[in-house]
């Protein structure tokens, strides 16, 4: 996701919308605003958004209704999102939001350093998840291309030429130990 990518904060009464704005200001992300479920849906769908503060009880489209159409596709099943509540703690509602997937359930009023902590936390790794998406991607292409240039390459009696694969960055050689670890008496390594 772009640099651009914000937090979306929605919530249909002003104050709160204020309020939740001004605890997160210190972490200097860009925030967005919406004031309905449609108007959030907008701008998810637009793109740019990694992570929704989303009040659970709204006129019209509900969080709850926010978050079940956002599960249904594909670009925005992985938005992390956060549902806000001032009704209390409520095992019916606590149940269907963790079964859509939200993040997490917070109540209200919102402790404003809690919220930075979730905040920061859940935003930066779905701001990680996608670069590594983009790199897997980047590097099955790299692969694809090579695969397709190996197939290309044969000599004249149609054998493929040597090509060999590049071992898997995680493959390591284990750790040799020299005489000194059966006994416990092991050399420090200065390096």
């Amino acid at each position: 996701m772009p640099s651009d990518a914000k937090i979306l904060i929605v919530d249909d009464h002003e104050d709160t919308l204020y309020a939740l704005e001004s605890a997160l200001a210190p972490l200097g992300y860009q925030l967005g605003r919406a004031t309905s479920g449609d108007e959030a849906l907008k701008q998810v769908l637009r793109g740019q958004v990694g992570l929704l503060l989303l009040d659970v009880r709204m006129p019209g489209v509900s969080g709850l209704d926010v978050v079940r159409y956002m599960r249904r596709l594909e670009q925005t099943q992985h938005i992390p999102v956060v549902l806000l509540t001032g009704f209390g703690a409520d095992h019916e509602l606590t149940s269907t939001a963790f079964g859509l997937g939200v993040a997490d359930l917070v109540m209200k009023p919102i402790d404003p350093w809690a919220l930075r902590t979730k905040v920061r936390y859940l935003f930066d790794a779905h701001l990680r998840h996608l670069a590594l998406e983009h790199e897997v991607r980047e590097l099955r292409a790299l692969v694809k291309d090579h695969t397709d240039d190996q197939d290309e390459d044969h000599d004249a009696d149609g054998d493929p030429t040597a090509h060999r694969a590049l071992p898997h960055p995680d493959a390591r050689v284990p750790v040799q130990r020299g005489q000194g670890a059966r006994t416990g008496k092991l050399k420090q390594d200065r390096t």
